[in-house]
């Protein structure tokens, strides 16, 4: 039976989009009362009438537009700021001395409200491109810069900017807390799940063995299978074989959706440490991140299938009681598996002889394997001290194998 686990956490932008909606009701609301105190002075009052009814319709029908993130699209944005620009353009055709008076657009600061829809959806960036672009009409508009005209083109550019590298940086505070919160949710199901396994399993096998080597014989040989086994089971639960937790950051009403599954279905990323623990035994240790190491399910099997063809050269070519480490490294662009044995080490020459005698497990088990990749595969090995293979596999990973992402 599957165990599914929801928890839903509000998004720390949210209260962003609603203070922007707001805003724009509001900043409506204001422009219609400058244009009802000064539409005596307008040469053309059926403009303001006509752009300001235009701006209410557009304001009240996009409101849903400005509730979140994902409903704020590009196609949107570039709209909402058209409108924006369009209102101040037009002014002069409705008041003509505002060009010279430096009277408020008929917009007025509705317009702020679009740039902070850009900082918002996309940053700090986004917002210095939409208060570009109002800086350069209001200064059209104008005719000229004047004083009053480089502050306020100064003021909404700073403000959007800051507001959107604070957004920025509250969405990198939410990815980490989401991600120490999904560590954290492993953590305590591996120790749940160490705790049943040591209570049952863990023991009969422990107990297996010191029976065994007590009896000697065959049961000695028995007894030492089964504290292989121990080790191996010890270092599967405490890799990480356990659920999978999987973060999701862009749902519609912009809240944080965790899910963790123990149905053993395989989501479109897997865990590498999973594939590889298997590996480990009471000749091969295991080293791996506390984290998971995602990778595309396809590139991560590709990968796990060169680690055992390295492992299989250690036992064939390093003698039966050769120890062997994995070693897992996650880095920003790539994981790194890195495979070391205590055997002779390969003596210069022999790879190339045997590729000419049509041996091809290094050339093709894993060089092969990692080209398709896009990722390298290094062997270092020196004559009575050991063989290294580090292998390379970059996060986004070209070729077949690489695709299931």
């Amino acid at each position: 039976m599957a165990r599914r686990e929801r928890v839903v956490r509000m998004s720390v932008e949210q209260p962003l989009w609603r203070a922007l909606t707001a805003y724009r009701v509001l900043t409506l609301g204001y422009a219609g009362l400058l244009a009802g105190f000064g539409h005596a002075k307008y040469e053309r009052p059926w403009v303001a009438v006509a752009f300001l009814a235009f701006l209410a319709l557009w304001t009240l029908v996009t409101l849903p537009r400005v509730a979140n993130a994902a409903n704020c699209t590009k196609r949107f944005l570039g709209a909402d700021l058209t409108v924006a620009l369009t209102g101040i353009l037009v002014t002069p055709l409705a008041d003509f001395d505002a060009q010279h008076m430096d009277g408020p657009t008929l917009p007025s600061i509705w317009t702020a409200g679009s740039v902070l829809a850009f900082a918002l959806k996309g940053g700090w960036r986004w917002a210095a491109f939409a208060s570009t672009l109002v800086a350069v009409a209001n200064i059209i508009e104008r005719g000229e810069p004047s004083e009053d005209t480089f502050h306020n083109v100064v003021l909404v550019w700073v403000a959007s900017i800051a507001i959107g590298y604070v957004v920025e940086v509250a969405r990198a505070s939410e990815r980490t807390l989401a991600r120490a919160l999904e560590i954290e949710a492993a953590t305590r199901e591996r120790e749940r799940l160490a705790r049943d396994i040591h209570d049952s399993v863990l023991q009969v096998l422990a107990m297996v063995q010191r029976r065994g080597t007590a009896l000697g014989g065959e049961a000695a040989e028995l007894g030492r299978m089964a504290g292989e086994q121990e080790v191996a089971l010890r270092t599967l639960v405490s890799s990480g074989l356990v659920p999978t937790t999987r973060v999701s950051e862009d749902s519609a009403d912009g809240a944080v959706v965790r899910t963790v599954e123990t149905d053993g279905t395989e989501s479109p990323d897997s865990d590498l440490r999973a594939l590889l623990a298997r590996h480990a035994g009471a000749r091969v240790t295991f080293s791996e991140p506390g984290a998971p190491v995602l990778l595309a399910a396809g590139a991560a099997r590709e990968l796990a299938a060169a680690v055992s063809a390295a492992l299989d050269n250690v036992r064939v070519h390093a003698g039966p009681d050769a120890q062997a480490w994995i070693l897992v490294e996650d880095e920003p662009d790539a994981v790194i598996v890195t495979v070391r044995d205590d055997g002779p080490g390969i003596p210069e020459g022999r790879l190339d002889q045997a590729e000419g005698e049509g041996r091809l497990g290094v050339a093709l088990s894993i060089r092969g394997r990692l080209r398709d990749l896009g990722g390298t595969a290094e062997l270092i090995s020196v004559p009575g001290q050991g063989t290294e293979v580090e292998l390379k596999v970059p996060k986004v990973s070209r070729g077949k194998a690489g695709s299931a992402r």
